[in-house]
């Protein structure tokens, strides 16, 4: 242990050795890893306690790429949904620039059509994380 109480080296959970597993798979479904290599590492990997050990079996492969983020206009329908409600404000900017108005009135519909694009992406990015999450189908 050290000084702080925590020990030094981990036991390994059976979550750390299925992940180092799924990356030894992968390498050997890219060709990086030969079968016999992929099935050695892979005994390896279940017969490992400590999580120091189980990085050194994957220490000579390509680090995984990060995960991207959606992004919060990626869906069609939400682009189709800004798309109009900027060229609902154009609109509304040239019709306030040919009336001789002093106060600039389209800033009300300019923001409700903001907040109708905003709520339609949250609804969209809502559905998307409880499809991944649950693997339901959303209509």
């Amino acid at each position: 242990m050290d000084t702080n109480g925590i020990p030094s080296r981990l036991r390994a959970a059976d979550t750390d050795r299925e992940r180092i597993a799924s990356l030894i798979q992968a390498a050997g479904g890219e060709g990086r890893l030969t079968l016999e290599e992929v099935e050695d590492r892979l005994s390896a990997v279940y017969s490992i306690k400590y999580t120091d050990e189980l990085a050194t079996l994957t220490s000579d492969l390509p680090k995984p790429a990060p995960k991207r983020r959606q992004a919060a206009f990626g869906h069609p329908a939400v682009r189709v949904h800004l798309a109009v409600a900027v060229v609902l404000s154009v609109l509304l900017i040239v019709r306030w620039t040919v009336s001789e108005v002093p106060f600039f009135w389209p800033a009300m519909p300019m923001f409700w059509l903001a907040m109708s694009v905003l709520v339609h992406a949250c609804v969209r990015g809502a559905r998307r994380r409880f499809e991944r999450e649950d693997g339901f189908a959303v209509a």
